[in-house]
């Protein structure tokens, strides 16, 4: 037996079947509401009970909500750029380095030797991230309209792009309606000044001492992480109670009909069999939601005290000299941030223009990656890798979305900047970085989510990633086969083709890495029910999950 057909054959543990759920009108709750005590341990690093994204080919249970596509991905154009000042607006009240952009990019604009243009490109890529970085400092500040523009979209001159793509800019959604975590630059720079997601994490070495004023951020932190796991729990009562609910008065609705006497229809016959058979359902089900009912009443309780440990917590913290308003210097350091996920996001050989202009972007809002076109294609991708956002923490699953920070770059690819926060690996979102103009949406997106799929895989399983688990797989695969490069890039590029054209059919990856993904990053039971007919790679996968249910109840 190869590799490939050892990871497929291995065993592991299932869930519930959702289509049996479903059909039951029932959703798992079989576990217990977990000690939070024990959930946020300190070493959570060392705690083997993390399972991280489930990539063991686990079926996502039946109460994991999944994206609500937006209802439009655009509204009416705003006059974002009728302003006949918007360059002054932009560049005003910024010192010394808008007269250096000021002039760099008159003369980059004007000139038609390419040498000369590639000259001032180069001064103005390090000059346009300095005077983003004074801006952002202010972010929390009323700052003029076309400076928040010339962040989020990277709009110095708006006659620098054609009228159609001006009318694109102004026609995205300015507001998260959406309730997901997708920020613009500027949004998520706000957020992190308010101290409402914390600073992303750099390279540089932490100091170890724990003073007073790092153990409270790192219990504060944890504290988010418990108020995250609790909400994740109410909204697993409320889907449930949804369920039985409708359950409910699809019952009640059908035992109010009443066939009349043919020979008298003004008066009633009794209840039919099949109506008296559904009062057992309909009693069940109302029992099922009194105990829900009490359940979520409690689970509020603990919310609002999580809530409360929270606001006490930033006093402390506030009163013991960590201010709770993030200071200038942290702005400074994540709009640093910033650019680093932007550098990553274009690559060495890409565009790092950073400012929009006509040539480098399309005119079609499909074609950018604005907030509803990246819910979209999450949700397309999350369809076919349904166990990509969920993540294990002793016995509790939870559907955690990282944030996904929106880049105004050229950049074709999107990263993982980093999978889960260090103070809490539970619950926390981590974060992607997405270009806002990529050649290809799809190819962006799904390459970060990729990223991913690897640091996560990774992070669960610690020094023994070259062995076990999906990265384990992949990479002895690549090892047998003498494969050069990054494994991690690897990843991606086969990660890209099994979500984008495995999922049609068409056999794009070595025979054993689709063994690989078939059992670790599996699609979704009715897909390889239709694939197991498109061809024999795929009947005889579909054979091996048979041989597995058999066996060892996969």
């Amino acid at each position: 037996m190869n590799k490939a057909d050892a990871a497929v054959d291995s065993k592991f543990s299932g869930a519930i079947d959702p289509e049996i759920a479903n059909l039951m009108g029932i959703a798992d709750t079989s576990g217990d509401v977990p000690d939070f005590g024990d959930l946020f341990d300190d070493d959570i690093s060392a705690s083997e009970d993390f399972d991280g994204i489930l990539d063991e080919g686990d079926a996502p249970p039946p109460q994991i909500r999944s994206f609500t596509r937006p209802e439009k991905i655009q509204e009416d154009p705003k006059p974002l750029f009728k302003d006949p000042d918007f360059y002054k607006i932009v560049l005003g009240g910024e010192g010394d380095i808008s007269q250096k952009i000021h002039s760099t990019f008159s003369a980059f604009m004007k000139t038609t030797d390419s040498q000369e243009k590639s000259m001032f490109r180069g001064k103005l890529i390090p000059a346009h991230w300095d005077l983003l970085q004074g801006m952002a400092v202010k972010i929390l500040r009323k700052i003029a309209e076309p400076k928040k523009l010339f962040i989020r979209y990277g709009v110095l001159l708006p006659t620098a792009l054609a009228p159609d793509q001006r009318e694109m800019l102004a026609k995205i959604i300015w507001t998260n309606d959406s309730g997901e975590p997708i920020y613009y630059v500027d949004e998520w720079l706000a957020a992190v000044a308010r101290g409402d997601v914390s600073v992303s994490a750099q390279d540089e070495v932490k100091v170890s001492r724990k003073d007073d004023r790092s153990k409270l951020t790192a219990l504060l932190e944890k504290t988010k992480g418990k108020l995250e796991a609790q909400q994740n729990l109410v909204r697993g009562i409320n889907e449930e109670m949804r369920g039985l609910e409708n359950q409910v008065l699809t019952i009640a609705q059908s035992i109010m009909q009443h066939e009349g006497r043919g020979d008298m229809p003004s008066l009633k016959l009794p209840y039919s069999e099949v109506q008296r058979s559904q009062f057992g359902s309909m009693g069940e089900a109302m029992r099922r939601l009194t105990t829900l009912n009490k359940d979520l009443s409690r689970y509020h309780m603990e919310l609002d005290g999580i809530a409360k440990n929270i606001t006490d917590l930033k006093q402390k913290e506030s009163e013991a000299g960590a201010v709770a308003a993030v200071d200038n210097k942290t702005i400074a350091a994540e709009m640093n941030s910033v650019r680093q996920m932007a550098k990553m996001c274009i690559g060495r050989q890409g565009n790092h223009f950073p400012i929009l202009i006509k040539p480098y972007i399309r005119s079609n809002i499909m074609d950018v990656c604005t907030r509803e076109n990246i819910i979209n294609a999450l949700a397309d991708v999350e369809y076919l890798d349904p166990g990509l956002f969920l993540r294990t923490f002793k016995q509790q699953t939870n559907r955690i979305v990282p944030n996904i920070i929106l880049i105004p770059s050229y950049g074709d690819t999107g990263v993982c900047w980093e999978p889960f926060e260090r103070f809490n690996r539970a619950t926390s979102r981590g974060r992607l970085a997405i270009p806002m103009f990529p050649k290809d949406l799809k190819y962006a997106v799904i390459s970060a989510l990729a990223d991913l799929r690897w640091q996560a895989a990774k992070e669960k399983a610690s020094h023994y990633w070259m062995e076990e688990g999906l990265t384990g797989w992949y990479y002895q695969w690549f090892s047998d086969h003498k494969m050069k490069g990054d494994v991690r890039e690897a990843f991606i590029s086969d990660y890209i083709l099994w979500i984008t054209k495995e999922s049609e059919g068409m056999q794009k990856l070595d025979r054993e890495v689709r063994g690989v993904f078939w059992r670790y990053v599996p699609f979704p039971q009715e897909l390889k029910d239709k694939l197991k007919t498109r061809g024999f790679v795929y009947s005889e996968l579909a054979k091996k999950d048979a041989n597995r249910a058999m066996s060892d109840g996969y």
